[in-house]
C-alpha cells in the first residue's frame, strides 16, 4: 500500500483545532479514506508528564522544549510512521510548529529549538488556523487571563505567521464560524489530495 499523508493542524489556544481535526477525520473516513485522529501532547508517559507539568509554575523552558521534542519522537515512531506505512491519512492535533512557535518565544533561542527538533519530518499539510488571541482567549473563557498571557500568545501568533510566510503552513481565518472554517478546511484539503502539493500551500499563501 502507498503511504500515507501526515496533515497537521496548528494554532493558539482556543483556534478549534480539536474540533476541526476530529471533524475533518469524519469528513476524510465518510470519502473512503482511511484516517486517524492523534495529538501532541500525546497520551504516552512523556505526554502525560507534559500536561502535570503545564499546572506547575517555574519549570525550565529549556526542559519543557525537550520533553516536548522527546514525546514528539514517541509520536511519530509509535503512532504516526506506522499509520503513513499503512496508507493513513493522520490528522494531527498539534505538531512540529507547535514547538517551533511556542517554545521559542518560551525558550527565546529560535535556532536551538529548530535544531532539537530537525528529527521531526515536516508535515505533509500543515494549516495554521489563525485567530487573534482576544478572541481565542475569549472562546475558551479563561476570564483570569492576565494581559501577559495575550501579549504570549500574540507572540507565538507572529512565530506562526512566519512559517506562514515561509510557504510551510497554510493560513485559515479561524475567526469565522465553526462551518465557515471547516469549509475551508476542507477544500485545503481536499486541494491537497487532489494534487496540489506545496505549490498550493505557496498560491493560498499569497492572497
Amino acid at each position: 500500500m502507498g503511504l500515507g499523508v501526515l496533515i497537521a493542524l496548528e494554532g493558539i489556544d482556543g483556534a478549534g483545532k480539536t474540533t476541526l481535526a476530529k471533524r475533518l477525520v469524519r469528513w476524510l473516513r465518510s470519502r473512503g479514506f482511511q484516517a486517524r485522529y492523534t495529538f501532541e501532547p500525546t497520551g504516552g508517559p512523556l505526554g502525560r508528564l507534559l500536561k502535570a507539568m503545564a499546572l506547575r509554575r517555574g519549570v525550565d523552558p529549556r526542559i519543557e522544549a525537550l520533553l516536548f521534542a522527546a514525546d514528539r519522537l514517541y509520536h511519530l515512531e509509535k503512532i504516526v510512521k506506522p499509520l503513513l506505512e499503512e496508507g493513513v491519512i493522520v490528522v494531527s492535533d498539534r505538531y512540529l510548529h507547535s514547538s517551533l512557535a511556542y517554545q521559542s518565544v518560551t525558550v527565546g533561542d529560535s535556532r536551538w529549538v529548530e535544531e532539537l527538533n530537525r528529527f521531526a519530518r515536516r508535515p505533509d499539510l500543515g494549516i495554521y488556523l489563525d485567530v487573534r488571541p482576544s478572541i481565542g482567549l475569549r472562546r475558551i473563557r479563561r476570564r483570569r487571563t492576565r494581559f501577559e498571557r495575550e501579549e504570549f500568545l500574540a507572540r507565538v501568533r507572529e512565530r506562526y505567521l512566519e512559517y506562514v510566510e515561509r510557504g510551510e503552513l497554510l493560513r485559515i481565518d479561524a475567526e469565522k464560524s465553526i462551518g465557515e472554517v471547516f469549509e475551508d478546511l476542507v477544500k485545503a484539503v481536499s486541494r491537497f489530495l487532489d494534487g496540489g502539493g506545496k505549490a498550493f500551500i505557496r498560491s493560498m499563501g499569497d492572497r
